[in-house]
């Protein structure tokens, strides 16, 4: 190889080095935001099974207060 492919070639492989670090930075980024989308889907998850587990332990005690008939009956 003369001097000038050599030149050629490595410039080459200089640009293919730039744009594999550039994706790598934007999956990077995409990977982190995802990974805080889903710890925030996790929160909001745990929430609602325990919402849902609160619901079913008022349905199971029986009638309660509200469901009781008004007085003068």
């Amino acid at each position: 190889m003369t001097e000038s492919d050599v030149d050629k070639r490595m410039s080459e492989l200089e640009s293919q080095v730039a744009f594999l670090e550039d994706t790598v930075a934007q999956l990077d980024r995409a990977l982190a935001n995802q990974q805080r989308v889903a710890e925030e889907q996790a929160i909001q998850l745990r929430e609602l099974h325990r919402r849902l587990l609160e619901q079913g332990s008022r349905a199971d005690s029986g009638p309660g207060e509200q469901d009781a008939p008004p007085p003068h009956y």
